[in-house]
């Protein structure tokens, strides 16, 4: 028997259901957590996950029938502060910071420190910031409790969210997603402090669609599939077949496939000549052909989504060309880059892409709405036919297509902006992250729908940090470090793609290509 199971359950939620208006998001599902494990918990984006958290954090109340208990005693969590109360701290996908705060004022939201040790009076930020040294060293943090939050980077706020979980000395953690901002480094950090915290006994819920981190961190998996608890594996039972079909119902262990035909090397789609911005992008230069899938690698900060977005008008450039089709194109605007059949997918879909109080119908229709326009009046029907289409094209699950974009699941948010870019008719597609944040279901439609445009003859460029989607999907890949381009692999080069040929190229412990050349 595994350590953690020769103590009693610490959590265990059971028969629990949410019913919102006409849909039944969780159905008796059930959920047991010994202290001193790292129970993961998997399911496609809609399957149950975040609602069956938000019911333990007090935010959801469950349908009655069901019960929760804690050391095998039935509690009540009617709000977030009960949940704080009996030591549960979740760390939400979506940071809950306040910017114009430090870290330390964070840290110790709701729990500030007075002056003298007393309830009331001013605060003592002394105090805290002396209170919260020890958890920032723990995470390896390399900011100080005296940095306001809106200075550090995303992957530094998220440390922060981290922190202040951790500082509550919670007995249940919840991390949700909590590597999709991190470095490969802070990731490793990160999985240490874990191991450290399981190690002193606190029990860890975790919320991933990576299947590697699953392998190296949980102790079991329990997996929901449309709202319903399908069942729990042992580590020793962990296989990428069995989470599959149970997440899932089919077998879809060779979804990177490339399934397009080899580009033309002599057709040119996209060209980019010395693109710079004197901040982080360094004269970067590169061809997409007609047809191709190129992926851009490389570790956080160096670069990668700078450059797309100088690429696409979206940030202003100190020097550099970009040309379609031969043309070179005066990109002041985004506009101008959609009008000329240029389109990015940003990695932040939710503060730079989508309305999110805006309708689906609405939302896949605004980039084009005024084709649709007569004499200054919109032909709805015609956008509404638009919206059916793409959302069966696109497999989104959507109740209905005038329902919020804000209230689905990430991965159908995905779909719903990647068809709103298709609705241009794009020469070329730009993709940040595509699958960041999105299940296994749907990153296989976001693959199957990059190969059908591959095959149409749009040229796709990749940018991910998940190497062995970057290895699935791209015919070349160049590799960034430092803002610049350090090499390139595959295509009609003489190296072939890997993890390992990657990786050396973005940490500069191989030669850039110039240099090898």
């Amino acid at each position: 028997m595994p350590r953690y199971e020769s103590a009693p359950a610490l959590l265990e939620m059971r028969g629990i259901n949410k019913t919102f208006p006409g849909i039944r998001a969780l159905d008796n599902v059930r959920l047991t957590v010994y202290p001193g494990e790292v129970h993961a918990l998997m399911g496609e984006n809609g399957a149950g996950k975040s609602t069956l958290m938000k019911i333990l954090s007090g935010a959801y109340q469950a349908d009655p029938g069901g019960e929760i208990l804690l050391d095998g005693k039935a509690v009540v969590i009617d709000g977030p502060l009960a949940a704080k109360e009996l030591g549960i701290a979740v760390i939400y996908q979506e940071l809950s910071l306040a910017p114009n705060l430090t870290v330390a004022e964070n840290i110790h939201a709701g729990r500030e420190l007075r002056k003298g040790g007393r309830r009331w009076g001013l605060v003592d930020r002394a105090a805290m910031e002396r209170d919260c040294e020890e958890v920032l060293t723990r995470l390896g943090a390399s900011f100080r409790p005296q940095t306001r939050v809106g200075e550090l980077s995303i992957a530094e706020q998220q440390l922060v969210e981290i922190a202040r979980a951790v500082h509550t000395r919670a007995r249940i953690l919840v991390m949700d997603e909590p590597t999709t901002p991190l470095s490969s480094r802070e990731t490793e950090r990160l999985f240490h402090l874990i191991r450290q915290l399981r190690a002193e006994g606190l029990a860890i819920i975790y919320i991933s669609h990576r299947m590697a981190e699953i392998y190296e961190l949980s102790d079991r998996v329990s997996v929901l599939r449309d709202g319903s608890y399908v069942g729990t594996l042992g580590r020793e039972e962990l296989s990428a077949e069995s989470l599959v079909k149970m997440m899932v119902g089919r077998d879809i262990s060779g979804f990177y496939r490339k399934q397009h035909a080899p580009y033309d090397p002599g057709k040119s789609v996209l060209s980019v000549r010395d693109m710079a911005d004197n901040r982080r992008v360094r004269g970067c230069s590169l061809e997409l052909h007609a047809g191709e899938v190129l992926g851009i690698a490389g570790l956080v900060g160096a670069g990668r989504t700078e450059l797309a977005r100088l690429i696409f008008g979206a940030e202003p450039r100190v020097r550099g060309e970009v040309a379609i089709d031969g043309r070179t194109l005066a990109l002041r605007t985004p506009r101008d880059a959609i009008d000329a059949g240029l389109v990015y997918l940003t990695e932040d879909r939710k503060r730079q892409g989508l309305f999110l109080d805006m309708s689906v119908r609405d939302n896949i229709n605004v980039s084009v709405c005024d084709r649709d326009a007569r004499l200054g009046i919109l032909n709805l029907a015609r956008g509404a036919a638009r919206a059916r289409d793409a959302i069966s094209s696109l497999s989104i699950r959507v109740a209905h297509p005038k329902i919020n974009v804000g209230s689905l699941s990430g991965g159908n948010q995905q779909k719903v902006l990647l068809s709103r870019l298709l609705e241009t008719r794009p020469r070329v597609l730009i993709l940040d992250e595509p699958t960041r944040g999105v299940d296994i279901g749907a990153k296989s439609e976001i693959y199957r729908i990059i190969n059908e445009l591959a095959r149409s003859g749009v040229g796709i460029i990749v940018i991910s940090s998940e190497l062995p989607e970057i290895i699935g999907v791209a015919d070349r890949v160049l590799v960034m470090r430092e803002g610049e381009i350090a090499g390139e692999l595959g295509g009609h080069t003489d190296r072939p793609i890997s993890q390992e040929a990657i990786i050396e190229l973005a940490t500069g412990s191989r030669p850039a290509l110039d240099e090898a050349a």
